[in-house]
């Protein structure tokens, strides 16, 4: 039998981690570069998941795509942590010559990131470098905070135009879907929350995923990674509700999920799920509980 070459290896492993996985809610998957990128190669498209500050996923994720590219895919890589504003940013920054003694990533993500994004780039450069070092589109695919909180207080027409609305169905989506946001939204604020802030920020994170969506749709048809937390790649709810059915089915999800987490209900909203060691941190909750108190008046029961 003629040896395989290494894009076809991939594909060889995706095939046996799909038969390994079972039907119904596949068994956790511990995290490793090799099985990763098997995934990864399973479809052009991909929605790659992560814990946003865990370590140790974003390490294994950057061998997997830097084995997945040296086989030799070249799709675009998106980004959640550049808002879609800086896409002439990102294209100008990798046209110019970086001052002397500056990493060409850093320059990009200078000149693209702004002051006050909210990321932890050091965790995120590996990124730019593989997209650097491969030539690969780099695509800046969030809704920018602005826009999300001007979606949360005035509604989608505030960033989308009627045309995109009524493509996506963002003026008709199913109540199930604004349940299920309302419900992530709280507990990703640690329950902390009023009831009637929920609808707002839902909305909100529904306008990030239809944003990522058409962000990564003018690359569909040379293959994109999105790298994206979580949320944004569940089946249930996150960008996969804003891609036709034939774009899903060229589409993987993969969720990479903390053992503290990953019960069987949370890992059959991706495809394929990974599982990793919690990452140390202090409590995300104790500064929401100071901000916002518990007000039993204004919850849900």
């Amino acid at each position: 039998m003629p040896s395989l070459n290494p894009r076809a290896r991939l594909a060889t492993l995706a095939a046996a981690c799909l038969l390994l996985a079972g039907c119904a809610t596949p068994a956790p998957i511990d995290l490793n570069a090799q099985a990763l990128a098997a995934a990864i190669a399973r479809q052009p498209v991909v929605l790659l998941g992560e814990v946003h500050d865990n370590a140790a996923q974003h390490a294994a994720r950057a061998a997997a795509l830097r084995q997945f590219f040296a086989s030799g895919a070249r799709p675009a890589l998106a980004f959640e942590q550049f808002d879609r504003e800086r896409q002439a940013d990102i294209d100008r920054a990798r046209r110019e010559t970086p001052p002397a003694g500056t990493n060409r990533a850093d320059y990009v993500i200078a000149q693209a990131s702004g002051k006050r994004s909210g990321w932890n780039w050091s965790l995120y450069r590996p990124y730019v470098e593989l997209a650097l070092e491969f030539e690969l589109p780099i695509v800046a695919a969030n809704l920018s905070r602005a826009d999300a909180g001007r979606v949360a207080s005035e509604g989608f027409g505030v960033v989308f135009d009627a045309a995109t609305i009524g493509t996506l169905g963002l003026e008709a989506l199913p109540p199930a879907l604004l349940q299920e946001q309302e419900r992530a939204v709280d507990d990703g604020h640690c329950n902390q929350l009023p009831a009637n802030m929920l609808p707002a920020m839902a909305r909100a994170q529904i306008a990030r995923d239809a944003a990522l969506a058409l962000a990564i749709r003018p690359h569909l048809a040379r293959g994109v990674v999105l790298l994206t937390g979580n949320g944004h790649a569940r089946n249930d709810f996150g960008v996969p509700q804003f891609l036709t059915a034939a774009e899903r089915e060229r589409t993987v999800t993969i969720g990479l999920l903390e053992s503290e987490h990953a019960d069987a209900e949370l890992r059959e909203r991706f495809d394929v799920s990974f599982v990793t060691p919690t990452q140390q941190r202090a409590d995300p909750c104790a500064e929401l509980m100071r901000r916002h108190p518990a007000r039993p008046t204004d919850r849900k029961a």
